[in-house]
């Protein structure tokens, strides 16, 4: 244990690979900036400072980051999983293709590669075959559908 004494940083470079292992299983954005602290720690043992001052470094790197970079993270990691992008809400907005008439009691359309039953939203309108609608809501099984503004291409297409 020698090896401590005379390189530091090469402890501390071991317990930031421990802890960056351990945030690999929990992904919960709270070791990797332990981790993070403890790579300062590194660089400030190689540098020739104090075990105390290595501590001290550590340590504040690591708190600035749980509370600072920490709350950042887990907001932009939760935000793509919180999107509507997911099930039937995630099909709002998009364009479907009709493949029977919609009328507002009866209709067919192709959505996301699907066939669905589809009512149009405005009592009004009546799609025809071959029309490209957007879908305004789900309600159950039924796609509620508009007419497309000028026939505009979609990224996001229903096909």
């Amino acid at each position: 244990m020698n090896w401590i004494g005379d390189s530091p940083w090469l402890a501390w470079l071991g317990v930031a690979l421990v802890l960056g292992a351990i945030e690999a299983a929990t992904v919960d954005f709270v070791f990797i900036m332990l981790a993070a602290g403890a790579l300062a720690s590194a660089v400030a043992a190689a540098m020739g400072a104090g075990f105390a001052l290595q501590i001290v470094v550590g340590v504040v790197v690591a708190v600035v980051l749980l509370f600072v970079v920490r709350p950042y993270l887990k907001r932009k990691f939760n935000e793509n999983y919180a999107a509507d992008t997911i099930g039937a809400r995630g099909l709002v907005g998009r364009t479907a293709y009709v493949l029977q008439t919609v009328t507002s009691t009866e209709g067919r359309v192709k959505l996301g590669g699907e066939t669905w039953s589809a009512r149009v939203a405005e009592a009004a309108d009546r799609f025809s075959p071959g029309e490209q609608v957007r879908v305004v809501s789900i309600q159950g099984a039924t796609a509620f559908v508009d007419g497309v503004s000028g026939q505009q291409a979609s990224d996001k297409t229903g096909e």
